[in-house]
């Protein structure tokens, strides 16, 4: 990113901005600080992703795939929010932090069942994250329920949140949809 180093003194300014007049105990600003080195790569890259998406057994492995595709490009870094080891308390102020400082943030949409549905509310809701938000939309050809690998149970995986974001993102040009590995690989391709 060109905004160069970030100090912890900035972070920990931003972090209280967002705790809506709280300080950070002294515990908390040691770990804000202790967790910069773990930032670092993001202050660093030419471009930083923040990939998110449902943590569930079979997406994880398809959040690494979109991740590791990003980390193919020169320059790039592209991380999901748990690469963040450093013990954060509040996983809010965790969130937008690292959504803050990345130039993309990068969601990987299977169905409504955990996931990323608060963080999809986060980035509707405040514009600087709508605007460097991007979304891989699984689609289903045919939804057979007992061989879905995402535990969805409904005939429609996504809720109606969802689909009203899905829509604001498609008129925007930032939705990609998706139904094979391949597919998505395509989606990252395409971002690039």
């Amino acid at each position: 990113m060109s905004e160069g180093q970030v100090t912890v003194a900035e972070l920990a300014e931003k972090a209280d901005k967002y705790l809506h007049d709280t300080s950070l105990t002294p515990e908390e600003y040691e770990a804000l600080k202790q967790g910069i080195a773990e930032l670092s790569p993001i202050f660093s890259a030419e471009t930083a992703y923040f990939v998110l998406g449902s943590y569930g057994r079979p997406e994880i492995r398809r959040l690494q795939l979109v991740k590791d595709r990003l980390n193919r490009q020169p320059g790039a870094y592209a991380f999901l929010m748990v690469d963040i080891r450093s013990e954060w308390t509040n996983t809010y102020l965790k969130f937008r932090l690292l959504a803050d400082y990345t130039d993309m943030i990068v969601g990987v949409a299977e169905h409504s069942q955990g996931g990323f549905l608060v963080e999809q509310g986060y980035f509707t809701a405040l514009d600087e994250y709508f605007e460097k938000t991007h979304v891989f939309k699984r689609e289903y050809e045919t939804l057979d329920l007992e061989h879905i690998d995402t535990g969805v149970t409904s005939e429609n995986p996504y809720s109606g949140m969802q689909t009203s974001i899905f829509e604001m993102l498609d008129d925007g040009g930032r939705l990609c949809r998706w139904a094979t590995e391949d597919d998505l690989v395509e989606c990252v391709n395409r971002l690039c």
